[in-house]
C-alpha cells in the first residue's frame, strides 16, 4: 500500500502548484460507483484465484473494470462501475422500490434531490457500464436478462443522453430498486486534482439471471476477481487503482459472501473522507485523511453503527 502514498507522475506538478497556493481547488462533482457482488461460481471474466491467497476460502467476488488509458480522470486505473449524477437523475417522476429519497438522505447525509440523484445515478451508470440493471416490475420481480439488442439500444441512448433514465423506465414499465443497493462509502476527490468527485460508493448482489458484459467503452478490460487477490495484485504493481478504490477491495476482503456484505453495509456509518497532500521530503504525498490511518490501520476498525431506516414497500420516489 505504500505505493498509493505517492501522488501520480501525472498529477505531480497540479500538487506542487496547489501547495505553494498557485490554484484553487476545483468543484467536486456528484457521482455514485457500485460494488457488483457475487458468489465465485460462473466463469465470465473470471480470475482464478491466486496460490496462497488470503481469498482461498471465499466465495465473494467482485466486478471491476479497467479504464482506458486515454481517459482524462484516473486513466489505466481500476474501478468499480459509476460515473458522474447527471442532471435529470433527480427526477422525481422516477418510480422506485425501497427506502424513500428522504431516508436516503439521512443515510447519505444529503438533500433529498441529491440522494435521489446519487442513487438513480448508481442505478444508470451501473446499466451504462456493465449492463447489469438494478430494477424492476412493479409486482416485485427484478429483471433477469439485458442481453438482447432492444437492452442495448437503450443502454446506448442513455450513454449519449439522447433517452432520460426516467424515460427508459416508463417506457419498459419498470421501477427502479433502491432495496438492491446499500451505501458503503462517502469519498471525495483530493482538492489539488483538476478533475474532482463527490463520490458515494454502494454495494449490491448481482441480479438472479443477469450476466455483465464488456461494453463500457471507457474500459479497456472487466473482470470478476476475489478482493483479497486484486489486493495482493495492487500490493504487486499488477493492478493500478486509486486509493479509494483500494481501500474497498480491502474492506470487501473481510467478508465470505456478498449476504455478508450486505449485511455489515446496513451497519456502517458513512464518513466522508478526503485525503489530503503534503509535501515529504520536497516530493507531494498523500497523507492520512484526518488522521483515519488508512495507510496503516485495518479498514475493520472503521466499522461503526448508524441509525436504522425503516422498511418501506414498492412505492413512487
Amino acid at each position: 500500500m505504500e505505493s498509493l502514498r505517492r501522488v501520480p507522475d501525472a498529477l505531480l506538478e497540479h500538487a506542487r502548484s496547489y501547495l505553494a497556493g498557485e490554484r484553487k481547488a476545483a468543484v467536486a462533482r456528484g457521482s455514485s460507483t457500485v460494488m457488483l457482488l457475487r458468489s465465485a461460481t460462473r466463469s465470465e471474466f473470471r480470475v482464478p484465484a491466486r496460490s496462497g491467497s488470503e481469498s482461498a476460502g471465499s466465495e465473494l467476488e467482485v466486478y471491476m473494470l479497467r479504464r482506458h488509458g486515454r481517459m482524462a480522470f484516473a486513466a489505466g486505473m481500476y474501478a468499480f462501475p459509476g460515473g458522474a449524477v447527471d442532471e435529470r437523475d433527480c427526477d422525481r417522476s422516477i418510480a422506485w422500490a425501497g427506502h424513500s429519497a428522504a431516508e436516503w438522505a439521512r443515510r447519505l447525509r444529503c438533500d433529498e434531490s441529491q440522494a435521489r440523484a446519487l442513487v438513480c445515478a448508481a442505478v444508470r451508470e451501473t446499466f451504462e457500464e456493465s449492463g447489469v440493471l438494478l430494477a424492476g416490475a412493479a409486482d416485485g420481480l427484478i429483471v433477469d436478462d439485458t442481453t438482447g439488442d432492444d437492452w442495448e439500444r437503450d443502454r446506448a441512448a442513455l450513454v449519449d443522453r439522447s433517452l432520460a433514465f426516467s424515460d427508459f423506465l416508463l417506457q419498459r414499465g419498470l421501477v427502479l430498486r433502491a432495496d438492491l443497493l446499500q451505501a458503503w462509502a462517502h469519498w471525495i476527490t483530493p482538492e489539488f486534482e483538476p478533475r474532482r468527485y463527490d463520490t458515494r460508493f454502494f454495494v449490491a448482489v448481482m441480479p438472479e439471471g443477469q450476466r455483465p458484459r464488456d461494453v463500457s467503452g471507457e474500459a479497456d478490460r472487466v473482470m470478476w476477481v476475489r478482493p483479497a487477490d486484486a489486493v495482493t495484485a495492487a500490493d504487486e504493481g499488477e493492478m493500478a487503482m486509486l486509493l479509494p478504490t483500494y481501500v474497498s477491495l480491502s474492506e470487501l476482503a473481510r467478508y465470505a459472501e456478498p449476504l455478508d456484505v450486505l449485511a455489515a453495509a446496513a451497519e456502517r456509518d458513512i464518513l466522508t473522507i478526503m485525503p489530503r497532500v503534503e509535501l515529504v521530503e520536497g516530493v507531494p504525498m498523500f497523507v492520512e485523511p484526518e488522521g483515519r490511518g488508512f495507510f496503516s490501520v485495518s479498514p475493520s476498525d472503521r466499522t461503526r453503527s448508524r441509525p436504522e431506516l425503516s422498511d418501506t414497500s414498492p412505492q413512487a420516489g
